[in-house]
């Protein structure tokens, strides 16, 4: 479980994130979403230990993120918004350097690897260097290492961002596969129809603050819209204005 309490982050003049607060339970999908700079990375950024919040209090399973970073960064995988590949080691030896650093022992992390490179399809591409890799293979890459220490909590920061329609639908039945397993998945996201169909809860953020929260239904009902797409439109243009 992850949970957010008032977050604000600022960097200089600009306040990135004013006021988020949201919990995300374990077997359900939270989306965060919202326009572009509404403040969705930088809050992922502060829950998974990247940047210091000026105030609130983020948690991970109990485990405070400001107090206990690590304990609570080994609760987490993370796919970021950036890929950090060493374009040197192939797909397969990524996933072992990270499955070492989490401490787990030889055959565990040569079980784990051959089911996250079936879970992912990456059977073909596991032996390669990453060096030429598409966008949609390192995407499969980092998936890979940041579930190699099976985390009971998993956050995506854009994770269909750039891919191609049949990596697209991989990461989208990843992610079913995970709320399958009791995992809480908090994702972010600007697409609608994504959000629409893969989360049970979504939290509406628009200029660093929350302007709604709820079930797709629910969000509908706050905005008197019968339209998902029309219902998030007139909450962040509340905002703005």
């Amino acid at each position: 479980m992850i949970s957010a309490k008032g977050l604000a982050k600022s960097f200089g003049d600009v306040d990135a994130v004013k006021d988020v607060s949201f919990n995300a339970s374990n077997g359900q999908v939270t989306g965060l979403l919202g326009p572009n700079g509404a403040g969705k990375s930088t809050t992922l950024r502060i829950i998974y230990g990247l940047l210091r919040q000026d105030a609130g209090v983020a948690a991970v399973d109990g485990v405070d993120i400001l107090n206990e970073t690590r304990k609570a960064q080994g609760l987490m995988g993370v796919l970021s918004d950036t890929h950090g590949l060493y374009i040197r080691l192939t797909a397969r030896e990524h996933i072992h350097y990270f499955g070492r650093l989490h401490g787990i022992d030889e055959n565990t992390l040569e079980k784990s690897t051959d089911e996250l490179l079936r879970l992912l399809d990456m059977q073909s591409i596991a032996d390669r260097r990453v060096e030429g890799f598409s966008q949609g293979e390192k995407t499969k890459v980092c998936l890979a290492r940041a579930l190699i220490h099976d985390p009971p909590n998993v956050l995506l920061d854009e994770p269909t961002n750039g891919l191609d329609v049949m990596t697209t639908r991989s990461v989208r039945d990843l992610i079913a596969e995970l709320k399958n397993r009791d995992i809480c998945v908090t994702f972010s996201s600007h697409m609608m129809h994504e959000v629409s169909r893969l989360c049970d809860q979504i939290v509406i953020i628009s200029e660093g603050t929350v302007v709604a929260s709820g079930t797709t239904d629910e969000i509908r009902s706050a905005a008197q819209e019968d339209n998902l797409e029309e219902a998030f439109v007139k909450l962040v243009e509340t905002v703005i204005d």
